[in-house]
């Protein structure tokens, strides 16, 4: 069955949509049709780092949820490695499939290892990495973060830079931590993660490919076996008399 899947990049630059397209179509199932978007061009964050960032550009995220599944997409995907309103994109999404690069990313590798640690660019997105982490129940398996000290703009500006400080730090990981799988904990730490899984024997999980995976992944549940977001609690919609009336999303 044909899968549709929209890629949304949550901020206000389309820099690395047309990258990512040729790299979804590049893995992407025979069935599946992808799209990447990001937010209204402009004045406004070109990244996340910061939570007060994340926090202004929400509503427009929801916006672009919303009217993915009114165009038809069986899934959509946030991202960026924070899963900014991963929660809420489920409560007003009906039937579509909604996900992010750090639950997948987490998901995927908790099956594949059981010490894991993510790489990230700057200690100052831990804190609320580390929350997503407890929240997604793998406290247990998190074996460490390790930071570049790089921010989002800088990974892909010197590719020989970047593999040092990534190969450095995974290395680490390995080798001081215990981690037996890797998580690159950003979106645009894209095109690494081979080198340096040849490199060391583990699994490294790109944070762009695995959401995409997943996403294709749950469709198939979705489409075969009714298998979606459960709306009996913490994802159920809100009621459709209230958000028509406060002309919402």
């Amino acid at each position: 069955m044909e899968k549709r899947i929209l890629w949304i990049n949550p901020v206000t630059t389309d820099l690395f949509n047309t990258i990512f397209k040729s790299e979804f179509d590049r893995i992407k199932q025979a069935g599946t049709i992808v799209d990447v978007v990001s937010l209204t061009p402009g004045p406004g964050p070109t990244h996340l780092e910061y939570n007060c960032y994340e926090v202004m550009l929400m509503p427009e995220i929801l916006r672009v949820i919303k009217k993915a599944e009114e165009d038809g997409y069986d899934a959509a995907i946030i991202g960026c490695f924070y899963d900014p309103v991963l929660r809420a994109a489920r409560e007003i999404s009906k039937k579509m499939v909604v996900t992010a690069p750090a639950e997948a990313s987490l998901h995927i590798a908790a099956t594949l290892g059981e010490s894991i640690s993510i790489i990230v660019g700057r200690r100052k997105w831990i804190p609320e990495m580390r929350e997503n982490v407890h929240k997604y129940g793998f406290a247990d398996k998190l074996a460490s973060f390790k930071s570049l000290d790089m921010g989002v703009h800088d990974f892909q500006k010197d590719h020989q830079v970047t593999m040092q400080r990534m190969r450095e730090a995974a290395r680490e990981a390995v080798e001081k931590d215990g981690a037996n799988v890797l998580v690159l904990g950003c979106t645009i730490e894209f095109g690494f993660y081979r080198e340096i899984q040849e490199e060391l024997g583990v699994p490294v999980i790109d944070a762009s490919l695995a959401p995409f995976k997943y996403a294709e992944f749950l469709i198939e549940l979705n489409q075969k076996f009714g298998w979606s977001h459960s709306k009996l609690d913490g994802y159920q919609s809100p009621p459709d008399d209230e958000v028509a009336c406060w002309k919402l999303f």
